[in-house]
């Protein structure tokens, strides 16, 4: 009884998470760049309490064993970076990934974090940054007298300034790839860091 206990409770627990897991997804249905999770489960080692194969008391090979499982672990809680739908926002500084890639954000702490929210804005220097004032890698900077600025599909930043006639091109944004994405490791604020299993 003991034993179906606690079996019984790692069901539960797996469920709890699973419901967890949901609830935080449903969360930030709207949060740019967000990706959801999905748990992921698996058995636990099984009791063998007769192995396939053994012979019986009156000599016959038995065709089944009898094992009997001890419930479900937790083995990952796995990010599916799947495209997200485009809206339109009038911001010219809003920008949609189309296909893999992170844009490439400065952290306080000198490190490199990467995301795939695309809202941003200038600070009080011209140079864009995102919602919490972080600036992208590499840094760039638009004049304070830029009449209009447009951002082409490979990432180039140009500006139109008084008397020029033709638009300056000021920086290019550069994402960054990896080969396992559902490597990274999420550290909030719409921000992933590199790990060893995410590679470059």
């Amino acid at each position: 009884m003991i034993r179906a206990l606690y079996t019984a409770s790692t069901g539960l627990n797996a469920q709890d998470l699973n419901v967890s897991v949901i609830a935080n997804n449903l969360a930030n249905v709207n949060t740019i760049g967000f990706k959801r999770s999905r748990p992921e489960f698996q058995d636990l080692l099984y009791q063998n309490l007769r192995l396939v194969g053994t012979l019986s008391p009156n000599g016959q090979q038995v065709p089944t064993g009898a094992q009997l499982g001890l419930g479900t672990k937790t083995a990952g809680i796995q990010k599916i970076f799947i495209q997200g739908d485009f809206s339109q926002t009038q911001n010219p500084l809003d920008i949609a990934i189309q296909g893999k890639g992170f844009f490439q954000i400065s952290q306080p702490d000198g490190t490199i974090g990467y995301t795939r929210a695309g809202s941003f804005s200038l600070d009080n220097t011209g140079q864009l940054v995102t919602v919490d004032g972080l600036v992208m890698e590499p840094a760039i900077t638009i004049p304070t007298d830029a009449l209009d600025i447009s951002i082409d599909s490979q990432g180039s930043v140009a500006v139109t300034q008084p008397g020029a006639t033709a638009p300056t091109v000021v920086g290019t944004i550069q994402l960054a790839t990896f080969q396992n994405e559902a490597g990274l490791q999420a550290s909030g604020f719409n921000l992933f860091r590199e790990t060893d299993a995410s590679g470059t």
